[in-house]
């Protein structure tokens, strides 16, 4: 599930416009996400590191000036709010939260930011619209047009997609995809507590995106990562699959992590046992956890080789295996 591919976040291929592909809720092991959100392909996955809840340094795996694609890039795509990226956003976990930030003024009419006189509502991708169909069009415009702008400036400045996503919500808030794009800009701006809030009121309202990883992250953002472990043994968590299903693998490994337990993070991730054959962000993000994780309980030489496969993986440069590499070297 991602906000920005599928979801509030998207834009239509008939328009040419840069998309944001909303965040891989990364893992810090944080969610890097797949899937559809409001925003687009893919939206908010963040990245967490060993240690990263108890304050230390923040290390992401992933490089993050390569996932910026240019607007050549990506082309004509539909904007989804929905959908998302598969970066990760910041990581989670105590120390790393912005102060919840109140939302009544910021969802009045008079505190939205301006909108570009080249966003359409038609940008939109039309999945998303078709949650609009119940407003009036000058109000499924308005909200239409926030959420492009909002996918549009998730990555570069998340405090300003989150305004947009706010001014939405403040004409629909009783709307799915409005809510998560809500909760997605949130939790790349770091408010876990805001972002948990939202997404959990837009999986109420049946959102079809597969937002239990980036909850459970969140989960971990506001210092309950034993919430985190729960939530991962719910059936919704056991409906996961393919990539949704590794991406709470990876919040759950950070979570674990936060609460000291290292060998039950080491064997969640090796269960089904990793491919180290295999390619791709997903792939490159659950190998540079685990080879983090070895660090951690100080198998270094397994460590190495696993970075080597995370580097190998990553063909999309979403790391900084290796540069790891050259540090155990």
């Amino acid at each position: 599930m991602i906000l920005f591919s599928a979801g509030p976040f998207s834009v239509s291929n008939s328009v040419r416009n840069p998309v944001r592909k909303m965040a891989e809720k990364a893992c810090d092991y944080g969610w890097s996400g797949t899937g559809q959100y409001p925003f687009g392909d893919s939206a908010g996955r963040k990245a967490h590191v060993v240690g990263d809840s108890q304050g230390g340094e923040e290390r992401r795996p992933r490089r993050a000036a390569s996932n910026r694609a240019s607007n050549n890039q990506r082309g004509n795509r539909s904007f989804d709010p929905r959908s998302r990226d598969r970066r990760p956003p910041r990581s989670s976990g105590p120390g790393r939260a912005r102060p919840a930030q109140p939302e009544s003024a910021e969802d009045s009419q008079d505190s939205a930011p301006r909108l570009s006189a080249d966003i359409e509502a038609r940008q939109l991708a039309p999945e998303v619209r078709r949650e609009l169909v119940t407003l009036d069009k000058a109000t499924a415009d308005y909200v239409a047009r926030h959420l492009v702008a909002a996918g549009n400036l998730l990555d570069e400045d998340p405090e300003t997609a989150l305004a947009h996503a706010r001014a939405a919500r403040g004409r629909a808030a009783r709307i799915a995809a409005v809510r998560e794009a809500v909760g997605i800009a949130a939790y790349h701006c770091g408010d876990w507590a805001q972002a948990l809030a939202e997404l959990r009121a837009a999986r109420r309202m049946g959102s079809k995106s597969p937002l239990l990883p980036m909850i459970a992250d969140c989960e971990r953002g506001v210092g309950r990562p034993e919430r985190a472990v729960e939530l991962a043994r719910s059936p919704e968590a056991e409906a996961l699959t393919g990539e949704d299903a590794d991406e709470l693998r990876i919040v759950v490994a950070g979570a674990r992590a936060d609460l000291g337990q290292f060998e039950q993070a080491l064997t969640l991730l090796s269960t089904p046992p990793l491919d180290p054959t295999s390619r791709g962000q997903t792939a490159a993000r659950l190998f540079y956890v685990y080879a983090d994780l070895l660090l951690a309980v100080e198998r270094t030489d397994e460590a190495l080789q696993w970075f080597i496969h995370a580097a190998e993986a990553d063909v999309e440069g979403v790391t900084d295996a290796e540069e790891r590499i050259t540090e155990l070297s």
